[in-house]
């Protein structure tokens, strides 16, 4: 099976990292499709951002979909335009974090979600929340770096990863640690060791979870809101309409 990995926003450096986290998740026989947006943000923190890379990424799935992809994950922890990327796609579509969020419930009890910016704070607070995982997500933390900062300062990024990973444990009583950014995706197995808890990567979550879906057969169902957009030229004609 094919699964088509789409960074929504334009640094390809930050593709790659998540194409090496997606290799590592995929099973014998999937190949993975990483692919970086153009014309996008070159991260994505906050509303804005999220608005302007969805038309590229839409682009992308559908044309992902047309070459026969058999699911997609949108690789930013937003899930930005999830619910419009499965309008236009066929096969499953995976949001990093509702698969990282599913698994979370599944493997521990308490979680706390540990993200770049305090402005993605609120943002991620409301996903979870739509996911229904409220009651299960103890706290949504942040480091307080830049997305790029993760691959520019390394150093600095798993220091304040690690000071608030052990403090999400002891303050906030979790029992695991969701990763909230792609772009930390190759820290989960070194965190995990140092903090001594499960640490759950929405890449490696949502591929794995993509490949079950696939393999179950199970489709974007199309008899209701994720039916395909439709085509408004038909409507314009009717009308007469040339506006």
């Amino acid at each position: 099976m094919r699964i088509h990995v789409i960074n929504p926003n334009s640094t390809a450096s930050m593709t790659d990292q998540i194409a090496r986290a997606a290799e590592a998740a995929r099973s014998e026989g999937s190949v993975i499709e990483a692919e970086t947006a153009t014309g996008t943000p070159a991260s994505i923190e906050g509303y804005s951002d999220e608005a302007m890379a969805v038309p590229a990424m839409l682009a992308a799935i559908r044309a992902a979909d047309k070459r026969g992809a058999s699911a997609h994950v949108i690789a930013c922890f937003d899930d930005p335009g999830l619910a419009a990327a499965r309008e236009v796609a066929s096969g499953p579509v995976i949001g990093i974090c509702q698969a990282a969020v599913q698994v979370a419930v599944t493997v521990a009890t308490r979680f706390s979600v540990i993200t770049t910016l305090p402005r993605s704070v609120p943002v991620i607070e409301d996903l979870v929340a739509h996911y229904g995982a409220t009651s299960r997500c103890r706290r949504v933390r942040a480091v307080d770096l830049p997305v790029l900062a993760l691959e520019a300062d390394p150093a600095t990024a798993r220091a304040k990863l690690l000071a608030e990973a052990r403090a999400a444990i002891r303050e906030d009583g979790v029992d695991a640690i969701v990763l909230g950014c792609a772009g930390m995706a190759e820290l989960c197995a070194w965190l995990s060791r140092e903090a001594g808890v499960p640490v759950i990567d929405g890449v490696t979550a949502a591929v794995k979870l993509a490949e079950a879906l696939a393999s179950g057969g199970f489709r974007t169902s199309k008899t209701g809101a994720y039916a395909y957009p439709r085509d408004k030229s038909s409507d314009r004609l009717a009308s007469g309409s040339t506006g």
